[in-house]
């Protein structure tokens, strides 16, 4: 995810539009047990995983979803949703420079620019170098932002063009975002981290793109993905 300025793009009615429709096909179901959980972030961080919620606003419709999360610092991530039973129902996969949104019971994938793949689902973008910084605490690294701290020296809230967060509760004793909101024009989002860890040992095979290579898998535009997802809701 980029740092550009999301002007006259996340502020239009189909961008929004699609983002609100994702998220109501995509977020039906999430099973997350117990309370909100964290670990605390080590000297030295190689990755991040857990579990979150968003909900997203615009023009008063809202949509939810839950989802896990998996990021290699710096600019690597994968998110996840599943249904009660563990069955994938759409995984993000963010590489360097492209992304792929896949929807595994359509055998569909779309394949594009990170940014371009971002801004379709969420209306804005964020790079996973930011998110990694904003799930870390180590928000103060983020130079492109006009940052705001509190007097016991936290960040809780920063502007870069157009998007707004503001970190809403901070994880017990600790400097980790719990719960964040997130704004661009128009739209509005609240993110809760449910669950919390780092360097946790990674599943083998994790960020490969086996896809690709299936002959069921079939390569789709983001006008035949929207499609799909409305047909499902």
């Amino acid at each position: 995810m980029n740092a550009r300025s999301i002007k006259g793009r996340a502020g239009t009615p189909g961008v929004a539009a699609a983002a609100l429709s994702i998220a109501a096909a995509l977020g039906l179901w999430a099973c997350y047990p117990g309370r909100p959980s964290f670990s605390p972030p080590p000297p030295q961080i190689t990755s991040i995983e857990g579990y979150a919620s968003l909900r997203l606003t615009r023009s008063e419709t809202t949509a939810k979803s839950r989802f896990s999360f998996l990021f290699l610092v710096p600019d690597v991530g994968r998110i996840e949703v599943s249904d009660p039973l563990g069955r994938t129902i759409s995984l993000l996969v963010l590489q360097k420079e492209e992304a792929f949104f896949v929807l595994p019971r359509k055998r569909l994938y779309w394949r594009s620019s990170r940014e371009a793949v971002l801004s379709k689902l969420l209306g804005f973008t964020l790079s996973p170098a930011e998110m990694t910084e904003i799930l870390s605490g180590k928000l103060e690294k983020m130079t492109a932002w006009d940052l705001e701290k509190d007097d016991r020296g936290r960040v809780v809230g920063g502007r870069r063009d157009e998007i707004v967060f503001k970190v809403r509760r901070f994880f017990d004793g600790s400097r980790l975002p719990q719960i964040l909101s997130l704004s661009g024009p128009g739209e509005q989002g609240l993110l809760k981290i449910l669950r919390l860890n780092f360097n946790q040992p990674l599943k083998e095979g994790v960020f490969e793109l086996a896809f690709l290579e299936d002959p069921k898998y079939s390569a789709a535009t983001w006008d035949e993905i929207e499609q799909w997802l409305k047909s499902d809701r």
